[in-house]
């Protein structure tokens, strides 16, 4: 089958999640960079990266790359590739675009050289000389980095973390691949105890609930490339049907959602159900000063809310302090916690994180403290 180069694109600081990921997919040949795993793969791969992939934000298909240092540069080599190959007569491609640290600065000017180099190469291939481009989604990028030009088309549309469960998100949402992302980056396995004693919408414990019957992210979603000529339909009904035989039904899971807010478990529930593990994830309404934990072993991960204001800091602060007394001699428990408050291991003494993760929640920097607790036992 024909050999294409992939490229999954991820937020900053999980660009190593994603590689891991990719290499659990059984590709081999990786190339990591800035906000990018790329990878050699086939026509088939296509369907079963953007079904699987949890933690990346889309999937490029990689057109060609060279160093452009001058417009001419850029339209000659851009009209040489095969857009023939992916974009059809009727096919819609609109042009975005990036540059950085290099000598053609002006993105308008960039996306407006690619756009009118793509339309002669297929005026030459198809014989037309106007394109309706009424059909199908042939979304082009250029990127610009240091001279170096790559020409991508995006195999996925809209964006990996839109699965197609999460109708409604409550306030200041966590994007499900970053969400996967904070499980991917625990110990938890599906027989342990799971537990998010602020869960909003509930996105870690669905994306976990998820894992640990390994659905796979995707399967609830179409992609662009689904409605490509250059890929047989066959292909994408068959990752279907191996994603779909791949769900593991065997046993419960024990994951537990919290939250002081009535309307946000409210959602949190319906959110479970869209995605197929409604079943698998205890929710009820709760205010995390008040919780009590008997187990002596289990996993903590939480995105609490990160409080702009002084009155927020307060009762954050509140939570911080209870948190700490119901975790501080329970040594069999690992805590994670996404925030944006810098102090929150002032209040949570319990010992020194054993690592500290920089992300990004959408814009905001946030920071993953992980608090190492022991194995159970066997």
């Amino acid at each position: 089958m024909e050999q294409v180069t992939l490229i999954a694109t991820a937020t900053f600081g999980l660009e190593m999640v994603v590689k891991q990921e990719v290499k659990a997919l059984g590709f081999a040949d990786l190339r990591v960079t800035d906000g990018k795993v790329a990878f050699a793969a086939t026509l088939a791969d296509i369907p079963r990266a953007n079904l699987w992939l949890r933690c990346a934000d889309r999937v490029l298909l990689k057109v060609g790359a060279f160093t452009a240092v001058t417009f001419d540069d850029l339209f000659e080599q851009t009209k040489a590739l095969p857009w023939e190959r992916w974009i059809p007569v009727d096919g819609r491609f609109p042009v975005s675009g990036k540059s950085v640290k290099s000598a053609l600065r002006s993105v308008p000017t960039c996306q407006a050289i690619v756009k009118k180099a793509v339309v002669a190469r297929l005026q030459q291939a198809y014989g037309a000389s106007w394109f309706a481009e009424t059909s199908g989604d042939y979304a082009i990028q250029v990127s610009l980095l240091k001279d170096e030009a790559q020409l991508t088309i995006d195999t996925s549309g809209d964006g990996l973390h839109k699965r197609g469960y999460r109708a409604e998100a409550g306030e200041a949402p966590l994007k499900e691949t970053l969400a996967a992302a904070l499980v991917q980056l625990s110990f938890w396995r599906k027989e342990r105890l799971l537990l998010d004693p602020m869960c909003g919408s509930g996105t870690i414990l669905i994306e976990a609930a998820l894992i640990g019957r390994n659905i796979a992210p995707g399967l609830r979603r179409s992609f662009a490339a689904e409605g490509w000529p250059a890929l047989d339909p066959a292909l994408w009904l068959a990752a279907r049907q191996e994603a779909t035989a791949a769900i593991d039904h065997e046993g419960a899971l024990q994951i537990l959602g919290y939250d002081i807010d009535a309307a946000s478990i409210a959602i949190a529930k319906s959110n479970a159900v869209k995605a197929g593990v409604g079943a698998d994830i205890q929710f009820a309404q709760q205010d995390a000063r008040n919780l009590w934990i008997d187990q002596q072993y289990g996993i903590l991960i939480s995105n609490p809310p990160y409080g702009m204001r002084m009155a927020e800091y307060q009762q954050m602060n509140e939570i911080y302090i209870s948190l700490n007394k119901t975790f501080r001699k329970k040594m069999g428990w690992s805590v994670y916690i996404l925030t944006a408050d810098k102090k929150f291991p002032d209040y949570f003494k319990r010992s020194r994180p054993d690592r500290v993760r920089k992300l990004y929640n959408g814009r905001i920097e946030t920071h993953y403290y992980q608090y190492y607790g022991d194995k159970p036992e066997r």
